[in-house]
């Protein structure tokens, strides 16, 4: 079926960030769009219905409009919901969303794809960042909030698209990676490192993945790969598309250098260029460069890329400072991989070296939750004055034998010299931190979740 004859699209599980916006840029072509959810509500709801999409809360067979052509089909979604039972009882026409975004969106399209364990949501949104300075009015998808833009989405149409790629799984009859369908003319690969326990058994299964993505790269295209990572050069061997190595090392082809950081920042050199960039640390140096390599490749003039890198704000939820009470600074991150943790706390390290650093830590994500990074999590830490770690998160799904000991953790860092607690519950969080953090302190909170709102209530609390 061509997308043409296509008039009415039901979206399952609709209120998902990029679900949502797709939606909302299908409706905007004039076709009907109607959707469920499990949790329906404020701000996508709102935005939603604005729209004139009609939302249905709950997953229930009669929700299935009988004039819909196309049933998009969100990523969590199981067998057994009473949606999707009915869709294949009915033998109804579904797709994935990648799919969905590959028809509607992305083909004929050059698109830009950002990969890698970390670093994706920053990289994805400067390219996105520096394109839109340069007047390319790029289409893009990020999975966070970049500030300088006010919105993760933004489905419009351009020669140009910007994706957050994510090596996660598909949908329930579509186990491929993600990003395999985004048509990708460009792919940064950032870094690549063992991660989502629950769909990889090892970083080999990790690094096919990649293999397969960079397969699908035209001859007149590019990959940008992070020299410094042996997983990525090792990815990149047998691509048959053009490659560019990006990095710090000295096989680097397009090499950063005189790097350094303080408290305003980072400055570096690339292409015979200083730039400076509000972030800190040499992770964000690098999404940078991979970044700014990118925008070069399309012919983004370097004055242009480099007052765009200046003016680069950074990503809701990554290192973003909530507020200061009584000289305590309350700093948020999604970081939940030890690599990503231990990025952060050495570049908050170089940013604030007067200060004491309090690491408050939840674990949340399907690989954190599991013993994996047992020994990795206290490694890490260890890099902070102290460490807080809350209750693991919905303890009770996971399999004993595979569950993290969060007593174990912080007996680990207790061991290496460093104070550490385990608070089950959040008021005795902030009632540990309270009593740690004193002037020019900075408490930074690690969670993918929305933490029972602990941001605010420790700020009230100092």
């Amino acid at each position: 079926m061509h997308q043409h004859q296509i008039r009415h699209l039901h979206f399952m599980g609709i209120c998902g960030t990029a679900m949502g916006a797709t939606a909302a840029a299908l409706r905007a072509r004039g076709m009907t769009v109607t959707g469920s959810d499990e949790n329906v509500y404020p701000p996508m709801s709102t935005f939603l219905e604005e729209k004139g999409v009609a939302i249905f809360s709950g997953y229930r067979e009669e929700n299935l409009p009988p004039e819909a052509d196309l049933i998009v089909i969100g990523n969590a979604i199981k067998r057994g919901n009473p949606e999707v039972e009915a869709v294949l009882n009915r033998k109804l026409y579904y797709l994935s969303l990648p799919d969905t975004l590959k028809e509607f969106f992305l083909r004929g399209r050059h698109n830009l794809v950002v990969t890698g364990t970390h670093g994706k949501t920053t990289t994805t949104s400067l390219l996105t960042w520096i394109l839109e300075c340069a007047g390319f009015e790029p289409g893009y998808l990020i999975g966070g909030i970049p500030k300088n833009l006010g919105q993760g989405a933004c489905l419009r149409d351009s020669k140009y698209f910007v994706i957050e790629g994510d090596e996660y799984d598909t949908a329930f009859f579509d186990k491929r990676s993600k990003f395999v369908h985004y048509l990708p003319e460009l792919v940064i690969v950032n870094n690549i490192e063992f991660d989502h326990a629950d769909i990889f058994k090892d970083i080999e299964e990790i690094k096919l993945a990649f293999r397969r993505l960079l397969n699908i790269v035209p001859g007149n295209g590019m990959v940008l790969l992070n020299s410094d990572d042996a997983n990525c050069v090792e990815v990149g061997k047998s691509c048959p598309a053009p490659i560019v190595e990006v990095g710090f090392s000295e096989n680097a082809a397009n090499r950063i250098e005189e790097a350094r950081c303080d408290a305003a920042g980072s400055e570096f050199r690339l292409f015979g260029t200083e730039f400076h960039l509000k972030l800190p640390g040499n992770f964000n140096i690098r999404n940078a460069a991979m970044a700014i390599s990118a925008a070069r490749f399309y012919g983004a003039p370097l004055p242009v890329i480099r007052e765009a890198v200046a003016t680069f704000d950074g990503v809701k939820r990554r290192q973003e400072v909530r507020g200061e009470k009584n000289g305590v600074k309350v700093i948020d991150d999604f970081g939940h991989h030890p690599t990503a943790i231990r990025e952060t706390l050495s570049g908050l390290r170089r940013q604030y070296p007067e200060g004491r650093i309090w690491a408050v830590f939840e674990p949340r994500s399907n690989t954190t939750r599991r013993a994996v990074f047992q020994h990795e999590l206290p490694a890490a830490f260890a890099l902070a004055d102290g460490t807080v770690l809350a209750k693991v998160a919905k303890l009770e799904q996971i399999p004993e034998a595979e569950r993290l000991h969060p007593e174990q953790v912080v007996a680990d860092i207790a061991a290496a010299g460093k104070q550490a607690f385990y608070e089950p519950d959040v008021e005795q969080i902030i009632a540990r931190v309270k009593e740690l953090a004193r002037e020019g302190d900075i408490v930074v909170v690690f969670s993918n979740g929305g933490f029972e709102n602990i941001h605010s209530r420790l700020l009230a609390a100092l």
